[in-house]
């Protein structure tokens, strides 16, 4: 069996209807409407020990509420789920002392004391041996950057060093699966750089397996290597990166350094051309017109002095992938 097994899982929510105006609200009062939101309708998937899964989709996708299932704060209407042989909700007492959960718009560490007091709290929350402790602590404090911070209040702490010290906060009891939602939202690039060799290097030396949630493509790309997409409650995509690319890259772009003068080209599969101050920029259907084709023809035509061939960006391919979606 899988370390992660998720099987048909669905969740839905009773929500009060809002209406504005005194009646409606005095009406509320006496009689409440209600409506309900499917926000899992069907969603399976099996993730192995020590994998790095990015776990992504629109808002309103059903990705806080599946990572609130697999954390056991929340508890399906159907469906099965086990991580590492437990149930989330009903091995409760047992199963979170096996994960860490990192979400990045919200806190566990104490706002007006040092984070180390908090990490002194966690200690004893998890039951942790001094002497493990000790060593955990040392070891995140030092790939983490943040021993000149452990011991300033935490709401004196920028964001970055903040988030550092969630996630040490999140890794001292060494939970074998971490979830980690937004982690690098509104860091700057040297503090998502830290954050990511960091998981980088924890899934390599401790197998932890990493479920990330993220709306920041460059942290997809620089840490997972098969995504699980989701689309009004339902799996959309579950696969590597690199085939993701390969079954939705239609349009390549294709700069060119030039100083000869180009008219507007009309050859089948270019779709744009663009001046630029160099030369021009050409986005290309690569299903039409393959990109040898397009050079033998460009060269016929201009001067090439300098060229550079960029894929369709990931943002771009996941955007026109959520189009799909019905």
């Amino acid at each position: 069996m899988s370390f992660i097994n998720v099987k048909h899982i669905k969740k839905t929510f009773k929500v009060a209807k809002k209406q504005t105006g005194i009646k409606a609200t005095l009406k509320n009062f006496i009689k409440r409407d209600y409506k309900y939101i499917e926000a899992i309708k069907d969603i399976s998937f099996d993730i192995e020990k020590g994998s790095i899964v990015g776990y992504i989709g629109q808002n309103g996708a059903g990705k806080s509420t599946t990572i609130k299932i697999l954390s056991g704060i929340l508890i399906p209407d159907s469906g099965e789920v086990t991580v590492n042989g437990l149930n989330p909700w009903k091995d409760r007492k047992k199963y979170v002392s096996s994960i860490g959960v990192v979400f990045g718009q919200r806190s566990q560490l104490w706002w007006d004391i040092p984070a180390e007091d908090t990490f002194d709290l966690l200690k004893d929350i998890y039951k942790i041996d001094e002497q493990k402790f000790r060593k955990n602590k040392e070891y995140l404090i030092k790939l983490l950057n943040i021993e000149d911070i452990i011991r300033i209040p935490v709401r004196q702490l920028s964001l970055g060093q903040r988030m550092r010290c969630e996630i040490a906060a999140s890794l001292l009891h060494e939970p074998k699966i971490l979830f980690l939602d937004e982690p690098t939202i509104g860091l700057d690039a040297i503090s998502k750089q830290i954050v990511r060799d960091f998981i980088k290097k924890i899934n390599k030396e401790q197998k932890v397996t990493v479920i990330l949630t993220t709306h920041d493509m460059s942290d997809i790309e620089a840490l997972a290597k098969r995504i699980i997409m989701i689309g009004n409650g339902r799996v959309v995509y579950d696969g590597t990166l690199n085939n993701l690319k390969k079954k939705y890259v239609h349009h390549k772009y294709v700069s060119v350094t030039t100083k000869t003068k180009l008219s507007k080209l009309g050859k089948k599969g270019i779709i744009k051309q663009e001046k630029t101050i160099e030369g021009y920029r050409f986005m290309i259907d690569s299903d039409t017109l393959a990109i040898s084709d397009f050079l033998n023809y460009l060269s016929l035509k201009i001067d090439i002095k300098d060229l550079e061939i960029d894929d369709e960006s990931l943002d771009n391919i996941i955007i026109n992938l959520y189009q799909t979606i019905k």
